[in-house]
């Protein structure tokens, strides 16, 4: 199944709880309604060894389908895959999405998780921008899944911006881009999100909370984004990137949000 020659693949199973949440029945004993997850070591093409999980549905694939869609869910500054998607997995898994994380080299313990990726790291001497090849290992593991049908890019804060150089790089693999409080300014030079998203080929979703719209170029930069023919949205309550979908970090109900997300998915 795999065809990628760096890969080291290593299974993992992980209660459905603890990672993927688990139906009303689960709950009670009965069948679980997602499958176990994977666990992935990935090597970039620098010689960094990225640690990642992948969830999949519990859903059959007729042997006609192009495969189950696959969401590449990359974390913001500071966190985790895990930490920073675990309230979200869930929801995307219901909706009929493989969802993989990864721990890139730019990262930490926020949302109480543990970046092993980063752990190799000075955070001080990576950049954001540095962290490309991560991103581009998990995209060649994706593209060797037999299963796997698009491929869907999805970013938090510095990762929404590097989310979108990825689909511009590989506009053949990747079929749409959500990018949840995309940075920019000076710590983004040289992959900030504006100058390329007027290369986009994708349908691409921009999103912000209503909190961050005053600062910097926020405001301005959806105006510019929709200009070009994207979709934006601005989340109320929200919090920060992909945060704005999980109800305690936006502390309210994030239901208009997750329906704008899924409308767009779907």
């Amino acid at each position: 199944m795999l065809r990628y020659s760096k890969l080291i693949v290593a299974l993992l199973v992980v209660l459905s709880a603890g990672c993927s949440g688990t139906s009303e029945e689960g709950a009670q004993g009965n069948t679980p309604l997602f499958e176990p997850s994977e666990a992935l070591q990935l090597e970039t093409s620098d010689g960094v060894t990225v640690y990642g999980q992948i969830h999949r549905p519990s859903v059959t694939i007729p042997t006609d389908s192009a495969g189950v869609p696959l969401i590449l869910a990359f974390h913001q500054g500071g966190s985790s895959g895990e930490a920073e998607y675990a309230p979200i997995i869930p929801r995307l898994l219901e909706a009929g999405f493989a969802v993989m994380t990864i721990d890139q080299r730019r990262g930490g313990d926020r949302f109480l998780g543990t970046n092993r990726t980063a752990a190799a790291f000075d955070q001080e001497t990576v950049s954001y921008c540095d962290v490309i090849p991560d991103m581009e290992a998990a995209l060649e593991y994706a593209r060797s899944l037999e299963d796997v049908g698009e491929i869907i890019a999805w970013g938090s804060s510095y990762s929404a911006t590097l989310a979108v150089k990825l689909a511009v790089d590989h506009p053949a693999e990747i079929s749409k881009v959500l990018a949840f409080s995309p940075a920019s300014g000076e710590p983004m030079t040289g992959c900030s999100a504006l100058p390329l998203a007027f290369q986009l080929r994708q349908q691409a979703l921009f999103l912000r909370p209503d909190s961050e719209m005053s600062f910097g170029s926020a405001a301005a930069d959806l105006a510019a984004f929709e200009n070009m023919g994207h979709e934006i949205y601005i989340a109320s309550p929200g919090a920060h990137g992909s945060s704005m979908l999980v109800p305690e970090r936006a502390e309210g109900d994030t239901g208009a949000t997750w329906e704008v997300v899924l409308d767009f998915l779907r």
